[in-house]
């Protein structure tokens, strides 16, 4: 300590003490490549498990934001889709403007601040891909009614940016490059998805009932909805289970041997307490 400094009775006396403390701002967030905790894998993990969410979209009127509530679903690479009906405010404001944000929230008992919540912003576009309508509908079953309407379309929101809040102490930003999976490698398991969505759900619904089993998930009958390189997406009525693969895969003889083995694992008995 300097000369011209002393300490009496627990109070800092001399220069030191006239020196005038910092102005804190607000606490940034880490990138999440700096997070204490699997930033990333809890993203990946609330883009694939959460139906619905708070669309924010600016009034195409005076520039307002305007929040609402919309069904969501993902693309193979993690990309949210929405169905939206061309009579809603929302979707007339993301035909003048297309930039928005999508709120991923996962709720739960208790204080909802608590669980963690996920918010992507970006630019929302209508698509016509095939593959989306799919997605979207196997997610959502009962949109299959009205999927086709002529007032409807399906929407992808590309992501610019991710903000994560995991809960107490844990807030993450994230670049659109940890917010979705890299295709590259993968397009044979792509295209081989929907057959094996078809075949998992018509011959394998006792190693769905596993899989989901592993994640807490609870009884059935669990529904294949979808599978990329990361993993698989279960539904049961309104529940949702996310599936992770122990490794990445990117063809349809990796996805087979990588499905058996966890069907394996979750047979085997849990040994006993002792």
């Amino acid at each position: 300590m300097a000369d011209d400094t002393r300490v009496e009775d627990g109070r800092v006396e001399g220069a030191q003490a006239d020196a005038s403390p910092q102005r804190r701002g607000p606490a940034a967030p880490l990138p999440a490549s700096e997070a204490p905790f699997d930033a990333i894998g809890l993203a990946r993990h609330l883009l694939r498990s959460i139906r619905s969410g708070a669309l924010a979209t600016l009034d195409a009127q005076d520039g307002m934001p305007f929040a609402s509530l919309v069904t969501i679903a993902t693309d193979v690479d993690g990309t949210p889709l929405m169905l939206l009906s061309r009579l809603s405010a929302h979707t007339r404001n993301l035909l003048a403007d297309p930039r928005a944000s999508l709120l991923f929230s996962a709720g739960g008992k208790g204080d909802p601040l608590a669980h963690p919540r996920l918010t992507v912003t970006g630019r929302a576009t209508q698509t016509k891909e095939p593959r989306i309508r799919e997605r979207f509908v196997a997610r959502h079953p009962k949109a299959k009614l009205y999927a086709d309407f002529p007032d409807f379309g399906f929407f992808a929101l590309e992501p610019s940016a991710g903000h994560l809040n995991g809960g107490f102490a844990k807030a993450a930003t994230l670049t659109p490059a940890e917010l979705r999976l890299d295709l590259s490698g993968a397009e044979a398991l792509m295209a081989g998805e929907r057959g094996a969505v078809e075949h998992m759900n018509a011959d394998h619904a006792d190693a769905l009932a596993l899989y989901a089993k592993i994640e807490g998930g609870g009884d059935g009958p669990w529904r294949l909805t979808g599978l990329d390189p990361e993993g698989m997406d279960l539904l049961a009525g309104d529940r949702t289970a996310r599936i992770r693969y122990p490794a990445p895969v990117t063809d349809m003889g990796g996805l087979r041997k990588i499905l058996v083995e966890m069907a394996a694992k979750a047979r085997e008995p849990v040994p006993s307490a002792g």
